[in-house]
């Protein structure tokens, strides 16, 4: 998505403020015993979030989940919902994705219509209709981004099938990404793959401006054929897009390349099984 992905360092720095913040109960009401229990509720909540921080950054993803797991059976703190259900979908976890989300949005209802992860793993916990109507109120949000577009096309189809959904996705008109305008060209049927792939060298990009353009060109271009049931180019374009030298590009949310891993690892998981 059209997102910076360094938003997680703030949102840590924020639960650790909030956390220190906490009231320290009974300092004349109760007596001090109460105020040192909730000064070591507080201490440990504070290392739990900064070990989560650790392991999250280092991708160590299961042992991140196992101790957000055990900040929340301390305090129930709605963004350790939000940080957990980005970790599970990286996990391959996506019923427990949506299901921390929902948390997370049932607990902070304003923030639901920034909720684009959340329509990612509905999406592929095959939760559709969901997915769909979360894409549509993120568009009330953000009414730029044509990776929005595309994901509630993704999740209409399963429903009404490609022609349908192409004829009714949300409309966007400058989604200044190069190639972004012309995938959802694509998407639309307007457009060729071959054309996205020739625009995504507009203006003639150094080579690491381009590597972050064709991120997105192969991620959505897999994900494009995919629907359209031509299995060989999907699987082509999805390992382009999951490439481990991608991880940490400036030009590449992390967070979709991990959707670009994630699929590519249920594709590879689906081959074994025929």
């Amino acid at each position: 998505m059209n997102k910076i992905e360094n938003v997680q360092r703030p949102i840590i720095l924020f639960v650790i403020s909030l956390i220190l913040s906490l009231p320290v109960a009974g300092l004349a009401q109760e007596g001090n015993q109460s105020s040192s229990a909730e000064e070591k509720l507080q201490a440990q909540l504070q290392q739990l979030v900064q070990r989560f921080e650790a392991q999250n950054a280092a991708r160590d993803f299961s042992q991140a989940d196992a101790t957000l797991g055990k900040a929340l059976a301390l305090k129930d703190i709605p963004t350790l919902h939000y940080m957990r259900g980005r970790v599970q979908f990286r996990l391959g976890q996506f019923k427990a994705s949506v299901k921390s989300f929902d948390a997370y949005v049932n607990a902070a209802p304003n923030a639901e219509s920034r909720q684009w992860e959340r329509g990612i793993s509905m999406y592929y916990a095959e939760q559709y209709k969901r997915g769909a109507e979360q894409f549509e109120l993120y568009q009330t949000f953000h009414d730029q981004d044509v990776e929005n577009s595309v994901w509630r096309f993704l999740c209409m189809v399963p429903d009404t099938g490609v022609k349908k959904a192409r004829s009714v996705m949300l409309p966007i008109e400058n989604d200044r990404r190069i190639p972004m305008m012309k995938v959802f060209e694509m998407y639309r049927g307007t457009a060729t793959p071959d054309e996205v792939l020739k625009d995504a060298e507009r203006g003639t990009p150094d080579a690491k401006t381009l590597k972050g353009r064709l991120f997105y060109a192969h991620l959505y271009l897999g994900l494009y054929y995919e629907v359209l049931k031509k299995d060989e180019l999907a699987r082509k374009y999805i390992k382009l897009a999951a490439d481990e030298s991608l991880i940490g590009h400036s030009g590449i949310n992390t967070y979709m390349w991990d959707v670009a891993r994630v699929h590519w690892e249920r594709m590879q998981a689906n081959e074994q099984e025929k």
